[in-house]
């Protein structure tokens, strides 16, 4: 009798987990072996803003994520020590650029703490003020929902309105504190 080759004909070894090396066990997790651990989780980067007294303020943010489809929701993390955020969370709309491959110089502005955050940033304002960014891999609009307790964080729930994709605009990744470039899975 034949057997199908798809089974195996003899039996294999259980696949035995091994600890990485360099790595001898946990870590205790202070704020430093925190951000260093969530760094290994690569994540885009969105820009948040909008026109306020009739300039453009915003930041960046990697702590995006998608919520809800049925009603259109998605989430950030803001710090509890962000000096934007309350410029921003009154605003009637918001603008969130997906930030592109190319734009890691324009992320570390838009984090910065320091300068005109917008100098030489190419961007336009919709009519109701919501701040997006030029050469974006998607330009979301929305408004802010509900806002939950997120420990040094605010969680703020928005509503999404609008979305514009760029299809072949590949998106900015950062991991382990760099900007990364997607390569297409052989």
């Amino acid at each position: 009798m034949a057997t199908p080759a798809h089974h195996p004909t003899e039996p294999t070894a259980p696949t035995v987990p091994t600890t990485p090396t360099g790595l001898d066990g946990p870590t205790e997790l202070d704020a430093g072996a925190l951000r260093q651990a969530f760094g290994a989780y690569p994540t885009g980067v969105v820009a948040i803003g909008a026109l306020r007294g009739g300039e453009p303020v915003g930041f960046a943010a990697s702590s995006f994520v998608s919520i809800s489809l049925e009603p259109p929701m998605v989430a950030i993390s803001v710090a509890r020590t962000s000096t934007t955020w309350p410029r921003l969370a009154g605003a009637p709309v918001l603008g969130l650029s997906v930030l592109s491959h190319g734009q890691g110089a324009l992320c570390r502005k838009l984090a910065s703490r320091a300068g005109d955050r917008f100098d030489g940033t190419p961007w336009r304002a919709t009519a109701d003020d919501a701040v997006l960014i030029h050469d974006a891999a998607l330009w979301l609009t929305a408004r802010v929902g509900p806002v939950y307790d997120g420990g040094d964080h605010e969680i703020v729930l928005l509503e999404l309105l609008t979305a514009e994709l760029f299809p072949g605009v590949e998106p900015l990744v950062f991991h382990t504190s760099q900007f990364r470039e997607l390569t297409p899975h052989a």
